[in-house]
């Protein structure tokens, strides 16, 4: 950050400059968001340690694209825990932070979209160079796999610490944005282009293995040796495009009202809409979980088995184990998992 006369006004100062008038009376309205939104982030959390959960445990998840989804429920829950932290410290807590407090809420916040992002564009990378090649797994290593999700990360942490870095408007009051007053505009217009430039590509990406998928199918014997294995790969594919899809509307309106604060539409009522934008936005976190157990039968019997397993009693304990075996692409048996599946007994 830069150093000014403005380097020691309070952050309600850079507010009521930008005409985002803050102040530290609690209403009705904001006890119903602090609840509403906590229950949502609890949600959040605890569904996507489940999803992380269920790719470690489950070796049928050991491949390039689950390490990737589970890196994707890894910046969900960052997003919950971020979520978490902004509701602690916005509406009438924002009076009281400091500039430092006020930047580390907003670099938490950023750096969950960019991971999420990013996450996104390398999931759309792997499964388009898997299509092609009608491959239901690629062959990147495991250690490529955790340098890309280590290089996703930093990428992450470096975006959102960019204001920190003085792309702020501490000094430069005129250029302060409205729907984060210590922002310059600027800032938030390339921030918002980056990432729907970003949208745009990946959904471009998804559209050409869309098309390519069409045509493929149409020029396609009727009998096939592969079919089961061509099956799998689009059913993979169409889940790996709903997550990309719900994505991109719940993280779209959020991003046009940054676009628009940024380039000083002054009649587009930024704010009216900012609240519910960032609500849609943090949904989108809750979604990914829902996605996969719907669409993924085996996601959802490694689910069944995680909340059985975590649900049991000490008096409905039995020495019994039920295995989950899984299997190689072959169709041999590779390993199973025995996880205690717990019912109640009588004693005489």
């Amino acid at each position: 950050m830069q150093h000014c006369e403005n380097y020691d006004k309070p952050v309600q100062f850079f507010y009521n400059y930008s005409g985002k008038y803050i102040t530290d009376d609690w209403s009705t309205r904001d006890y119903v968001v602090l609840g509403v939104g906590l229950t949502v982030c609890v949600i959040v959390i605890l569904s996507n340690i489940l999803v992380i959960t269920a790719i470690i445990i489950n070796r049928n998840f050991h491949f390039p694209i689950y390490y990737l989804l589970g890196n994707m429920a890894a910046a969900d829950l960052f997003a919950g825990v971020s979520y978490v932290n902004l509701l602690f410290h916005t509406g009438p807590y924002t009076i009281g932070l400091s500039k430092h407090q006020w930047f580390v809420r907003g670099a938490l916040v950023d750096m969950s979209l960019m991971a999420s992002v990013a996450n996104l564009l390398a999931v759309a990378v792997e499964r388009h160079q898997t299509i092609f090649t009608m491959q239901l797994h690629s062959s990147m290593s495991n250690r490529r796999v955790g340098l890309l999700i280590l290089g996703i990360w930093a990428v992450a942490v470096f975006m959102g610490l960019v204001p920190f870095m003085g792309w702020d408007c501490i000094c430069d009051l005129d250029a302060c944005s409205i729907t984060a007053p210590l922002y310059k505009r600027s800032f938030l217009a390339f921030w918002a282009m980056l990432n729907l430039i970003m949208f745009s590509i990946m959904v471009a990406m998804y559209a050409r293995i869309f098309v390519y998928v069409h045509r493929r199918c149409r020029s396609r014997p009727a009998l096939d040796v592969d079919q089961l294995n061509y099956e799998t790969v689009i059913n993979l594919m169409k889940t790996v495009a709903i997550v990309l899809g719900a994505f991109v509307i719940c993280w779209t309106p959020g991003l046009v009202i940054l676009l628009l604060d940024g380039l000083n539409c002054k009649g587009c009522q930024v704010l009216k809409y900012e609240k519910y934008c960032l609500a849609l936005a943090e949904c989108n976190s809750l979604v990914n979980p829902i996605i996969y157990s719907y669409r993924d039968e085996d996601m959802r019997k490694t689910f069944k088995q995680i909340l059985c397993f975590l649900c049991r009693t000490e008096g409905d304990q039995q020495g019994e184990l039920s295995p989950v075996e899984f299997k190689k692409r072959d169709g041999s048996k590779r390993s199973s998992l025995r996880l205690p599946l717990f019912s109640s007994s009588s004693t005489g």
